[in-house]
């Protein structure tokens, strides 16, 4: 299987950018032995690129760029807010030299209308999709659209929801981003969105049903990379699951109970996880 082994940020820091956390994330994804960190781009854009390129050529580590909306850029509310941001943080991938840009880029997690989508609303995230996405295709980037569960989202919460407005928008740099948490909840096998994706599938989150070890909880994974074999899948398998050892992890991510590893135990045992799977399912 020609794929990317990742890691996200968050397997190694909270959600709160900062130099020194980002090149310790850096050190660590890269001495773990993954090909590519995911870089969950702090929302106030104080991000130096230039700095961090040179961090990740200098661990011989490669990167992709994540973006997850803010409440005050939920898309259907604030339309314009949503695409500012959008832009900032394609910028900052493009500055990153950075092909791909991912994350929850439909809703602010956790914003609820107290209703179901309406058609009104789906008409305004395709018209920021398309701008936001004409504008990445200037850069040469390809953005992926994560569905997270109705728990934190009524907008995309399926691949399925996910990908009919993705092919509502029609352009070739707008794809899909899945995430082995959000579907344990919300898909009804991890075969069947996969495979409905295909090639517009270009980046997995690679979670365990409770955010621990690989192979540990419920997440059915030779479903999973029995239909990445099927298309053919040729992009990035991220871990991203998080150790509530890490101070400030367990608010951010609401790990109300402790885990049973630390977060250098999680990453090299759940990569070689990864790596046995792909191995088990040649392409």
């Amino acid at each position: 299987m020609n794929v990317r082994f990742g890691a996200s940020l968050l397997s190694w820091i909270p959600p709160r950018w900062t130099p020194e956390g980002g090149l310790y994330a850096i050190e660590q994804t890269a001495q773990a032995g993954f090909d590519l960190l995911e870089i969950l781009l702090p929302v106030s854009m104080e991000f130096n690129s230039e700095e961090v390129k040179k961090q990740l050529r200098s661990n011989r580590l490669e990167a992709v760029c994540s973006l997850n909306l803010p409440s005050n850029c939920h898309i259907p509310f604030y339309p314009k807010q949503a695409t500012f941001l959008m832009k900032q943080a394609l910028e900052k991938t493009a500055a990153l030299e950075v092909d791909l840009l991912c994350g929850v880029l439909h809703s602010g997690i956790g914003v609820f209308s107290g209703n179901v989508l309406t058609p009104e609303e789906e008409n305004i995230i395709c018209e920021v999709w398309a701008e936001v996405a004409n504008y990445a295709q200037t850069l040469g980037i390809t953005i992926a659209i994560e569905p997270i569960n109705r728990y934190e989202s009524y907008v995309c919460t399926s691949a399925a929801e996910t990908l009919a407005l993705i092919n509502r928008v029609n352009m070739p740099n707008l794809a899909l981003h899945l995430d082995t948490f959000h579907m344990n909840i919300e898909e009804s096998n991890f075969y069947d969105p996969v495979i409905a994706a295909g090639t517009q599938l270009k980046h997995v989150h690679m979670t365990e049903s409770d955010r621990g070890m690989l192979g540990e909880g419920n997440v059915h994974w030779d479903d999973l990379f029995r239909s990445l074999v099927a298309i053919n899948f040729k992009g990035n398998l991220v871990l991203e699951n998080f150790s509530s050892q890490i101070p400030g992890m367990a608010t951010a991510v609401s790990l109300w109970r402790s885990s049973k590893y630390n977060a250098q135990e999680l990453a090299t045992k759940s990569l070689a996880f990864m790596q046995n799977m792909a191995a088990k399912y040649p392409s």
